[in-house]
């Protein structure tokens, strides 16, 4: 899965833990007629990968969704989710226009040889 937009914030390297687990956010907002604050975990090594962007810029992010199971000191069992990417990279090099282009219409000659009585030429 993937997340399109604007970089809105950049969140510092946090590290929890006697292990070093090291998480950092990023939130992305979308272009759209409603736009998101799509926030987004990068964790362990990935964080790294947030060091060269930043507020702003127009980005495309791979992502996973996880979702975790946890009881509570009281028995009760709860449910989170979390959004983590994976990779990152500019929406301009992510996009590339790999499409041909299209001429326009005056390019065309208009067709002439138009049988009104063949309307329904088709074999189905």
């Amino acid at each position: 899965m993937e997340v399109q937009g604007k970089i809105k914030m950049i969140g510092e390297t946090q590290t929890f833990g006697s292990n070093g687990f090291r998480k950092r956010e990023l939130v992305v907002t979308t272009e759209e007629q409603y736009p998101q604050h799509i926030m987004v975990e990068f964790v362990q090594d990935k964080t790294d990968l947030l060091n060269s962007y930043q507020v702003g810029q127009a980005v495309k992010v791979n992502i996973n969704l996880r979702g975790r199971e946890w009881v509570n000191p009281q028995g009760e069992t709860k449910y989170f989710n979390s959004i983590q990417g994976w990779r990152i990279e500019a929406a301009q090099a992510a996009e590339g226009n790999n499409a041909p282009p299209v001429a326009p219409t005056e390019a065309f000659e208009p067709a002439t040889n138009l049988n009104e009585e063949d309307h329904d030429d088709l074999p189905f």
